[in-house]
């Protein structure tokens, strides 16, 4: 090779001859690294020379690149290319060893660990740590691992490094007589890295560590993607946001005192009084004095529990602003989203099918394409706006080259919580311990809710450090929106169906929500008709889990169009399961629902005379059945689904108060009595070791490189769960696997998919070549999944806990 322009950073893209020249990967990766530090800003969590260690790793990152070896695998040399074996993070210290020899030993450790630590973990159980990789004590030894390295090359390297460092202001001046014996100091700093962080570390050093490697492994994937540029640079949500929200509405006084409050926030307030509104109003006061306090451009997650609640407000705020591209959507189907609004004119129905052919038509195949970029560039952290699950944003916990970088983004910023579920103890306390870690980092965090138990409130208080306003309706009555009935008759009941038949005779639109899947088809098979005689084939739908995706998105959209709230209600019937909780604005006049938690029954309720416009509507619940889950002991569960304990005290609490009417007001009263109780006490012990024990495994980061693979596995059965498809839809599936190319022919596939828990996949038999589980199972486009024809004798029955 002639000259420093011939060494190659990565192989050639499709279609071209030559791949991208290292100086210029490592310039863009520099470059990538000042943007994100404009991003976050000053942070108070990390020792004052971060920024300057983090830009002077992106720097020298992929310096190791060099040897003849690397060249010839990425493809740049008259030989075929051919697997090099060895790590080019590794080498790459000896660049930094000799560039940075004027600076402190301390100093020069952290910038080297951000250069070794951007692509694998330093020690890990499955060998796959870089210290137990080069476990060579002699230098000559190790040197000679990497091969032929052209020492003019890396002299010549070394002073354009220098240069660029010194014309960013990273050093000084550039070194006198650099050396380009990079063998022997890359071997001296590993070993001295090795002794420093082999062992336990205190936390602040963990901290500081992880996000160091955050910060450097974005700057590199930016880089890499050629995403940088396309980073939005300002905050819209600010003061003059606000202002402008505040012309278009009269404020009323919670929305005043929310956009008032510097901190962190706690906004109760009812359905239909815009606590959107303010939260929106909440985190411009905390944009605008977190620019003044420490500089970047603060980032806003508001987070939802469910993906139809999160597209719903993905749109909603991209409407505000007057732009959709500024909001970006953080969820598992967030391609999917994309792909919906492109082909459907930004309705969310089902995706077009492929021609008779199988084959995807050129717009699908090139919306798919569009779609998956367009999610892909939000995990580039594209936005400064982002609508998701709590969920992905614990992922950070995770750490390590592969999720480092969510830290690093959420750092500086700014966390709306919708809808925090108090039932499921090991999910809430989880998310509190990550509050926590935000709080530590920079981050403000703002709970909202119409009914949030005071013991909850008080539990978040004592994890976060700062002051937590409480933030209520205090000015105007909260609406009377229900009228309680208790029937001691189970939801499948005879009696329960004679009634609800009635009302659909007397033309209204009635919602039906049962505890279990095969209670709803139940009652679906047994009232479906009735709705359907009374008021035409669209009046019955049945909404559950375990639909292929494009059944659920039609089966949803006909629900939005026939009982969306502020629309003309249709009378009608839909059947489901908690699926409905808060996926979905729609808006009924009756609900009949299996006994649950309060918090449950509040979200099915909340689904009836939605904004409190109408007189009460009747709320009637069915006591439920209390019975032990298959395969295990004798404990009892409601339908088989809720535990014992909690739907009890509900129950018991409704009971007493049969025939009343009721706002939500009442209902937190009723929860904060429930939390209070002797259950309460245990589930406040239960999250409370939940939250300890996230906080110990993920949050302390004693050992921040070690490898974390097996706690994201633990991590993904918790939160991700599997999908599968029918074996009957196998060749329909991998007809649109090969409709269009990659990522977008598995967007588009993506249709015939069914969630199940991550469990569940025992149930079927898992197909390399498409890479997805197949199950043998009855299944129909309106009644969903039913029994499952398991392996070895194994299967599954709709109502069965999977």
């Amino acid at each position: 090779m002639s000259g420093l322009e011939d060494f190659w950073a990565k192989s050639p893209r499709p279609g071209e001859t030559a791949g991208e020249q290292l100086t210029t990967h490592l310039a863009a990766t520099l470059s990538a690294a000042i943007r994100v530090e404009g991003r976050v800003g000053e942070l108070s969590a990390v020792p004052q020379r971060f920024w300057s260690w983090v830009c002077l790793a992106a720097l020298l990152h992929d310096t190791g690149k060099i040897p003849d070896g690397f060249q010839e695998m990425v493809g740049n040399g008259p030989a075929p290319a051919r697997l090099w074996g060895e790590r080019h993070e590794v080498l790459s210290l000896g660049f930094a060893a000799t560039l940075l020899a004027d600076l402190p030993a301390e100093e020069r450790r952290w910038v080297a660990l951000g250069v070794l630590t951007h692509h694998r973990p330093l020690t890990s159980a499955s060998g796959r740590g870089l210290l137990g990789c080069y476990p060579e004590r002699d230098a000559g030894a190790f040197t000679s691992r990497f091969g032929h390295v052209d020492q003019d090359a890396a002299g010549e390297l070394m002073c354009w490094l220098a240069s660029t460092a010194a014309q960013s202001g990273l050093v000084p001046v550039p070194p006198d007589g650099v050396s380009a014996e990079v063998g022997p100091a890359a071997h001296a700093l590993l070993r001295e890295l090795s002794m420093a962080w082999r062992d336990l570390v205190s936390p602040e050093e963990g901290r500081t560590a992880v996000l160091l490697q955050g910060a450097v492994t974005l700057a590199d994937h930016l880089s890499s993607a050629g995403a940088e540029a396309g980073l939005h640079a300002t905050q819209p949500v600010d003061g003059s946001y606000a202002a402008s929200l505040a012309a278009r509405f009269r404020l009323h006084e919670h929305q005043r005192r929310a956009a008032e409050v510097d901190g962190h926030l706690l906004l109760r307030a009812p359905t239909g009084t815009g606590k959107t509104e303010a939260a929106q109003l909440w985190a411009a006061r905390q944009v605008q004095s977190m620019r003044e306090l420490r500089g970047g451009q603060p980032r806003i997650f508001y987070t939802l529990p469910y993906l139809a609640s999160i597209n719903a407000m993905t749109a909603r705020l991209g409407t505000d602003l007057g732009d959709p591209d500024l909001v970006g959507v953080v969820h598992s189907r967030a391609a999917l989203y994309h792909l919906d609004r492109s082909l459907c004119d930004e309705s969310p129905a089902a995706v077009p099918p492929p021609d008779r052919a199988g084959k995807a038509t050129a717009d699908r195949a090139g919306a798919a394409a569009k779609a998956v970029s367009r999610a892909a560039a939000t995990r580039l952290f594209r936005e400064m706006i982002r609508v998701g699950t709590p969920y992905q944003l614990l992922r950070g916990a995770l750490a390590g080259p592969g999720h480092s970088g969510i830290l690093i983004d959420s750092a500086n910023s700014v966390f709306i919580l919708d809808e925090l579920h108090a039932y499921d103890m090991r999910r809430l306390g989880y998310l509190l311990a990550m509050a926590g870690f935000w709080e530590q980092i920079g981050g403000r965090i703002a709970v909202i809710s119409a009914t949030f138990p005071q013991p909850l409130a008080e539990m978040l208080s004592e994890t976060l450090a700062g002051k937590l306003t409480t933030v209520e309706v205090l000015d105007r009555p909260w609406p009377v929106r229900h009228r309680l009935t208790i029937r001691g008759t189970h939801l499948t009941s005879e009696e329960a169906a004679a009634e609800i038949g009635d009302r659909l005779r007397a033309g209204q639109a009635v919602l039906l929500t049962a505890n279990n899947v095969a209670d709803a088809r139940t009652m679906f098979e047994r009232l479906g008709p009735v709705a359907r005689a009374c008021h035409g084939d669209e009046a019955a739908d049945l909404l559950h889990s375990r639909f292929r995706a494009m059944d659920r998105r039609l089966i949803e959209e006909r629900i939005r169009g026939r009982y969306g709230t502020g629309r003309p209600r249709k009378p009608g019937l839909v059947v489901a399961t908690q699926a409905i909780e808060v996926s979905l604005d729609v808006d009924f006049d009756a609900l009949h629902s299996s006994g649950a938690p309060l918090e449950a029954l509040i979200q099915r309720f909340g689904r009836v005379n939605r904004i409190g416009e109408r007189p009460p509507a009747n709320v009637v619940v069915h006591v439920p059945v209390y019975r032990p889950r298959r395969g295990t002991s004798a404990e009892l569960w409601a339908d088989g689904v809720y535990e014992f304990a909690p739907t009890e005290l509900a129950m018991e609490i409704l009971a007493g108060n049969d025939g009343a009417e009721l706002s939500e007001r009442d209902l937190a009263a009723w929860l904060d009595e429930i939390y209070g109780s002797a259950w309460g006490e245990e589930w406040c012990r239960t999250v409370t070791r939940h939250r300890t024990t996230f906080e110990s495994d993920f949050l302390s980061f004693d050992l921040p490189f070690d490898d974390r693979e097996a706690l994201a596995g633990e991590f993904d059965k918790l939160f991700d769960g599997t999908e599968a498809i029918l074996e009957s839809d196998k060749t329909d599936y991998t007809q649109e696997l090969n409709s269009a190319h990659g990522r977008a022919g598995r967007l588009l596939g993506s249709q015939y998919l069914i969630p199940l828990p991550h469990y569940a996949s025992g149930l079927g038999r898992y197909d390399r070549e498409l890479r997805v589980t197949v199950i043998d199972a009855d299944y129909d486009s309106r009644g969903g999944l039913g029994k499952i024809h398991g392996i070895r004798g194994t299967g599954y029955q709709p109502g069965e806990i999977l």
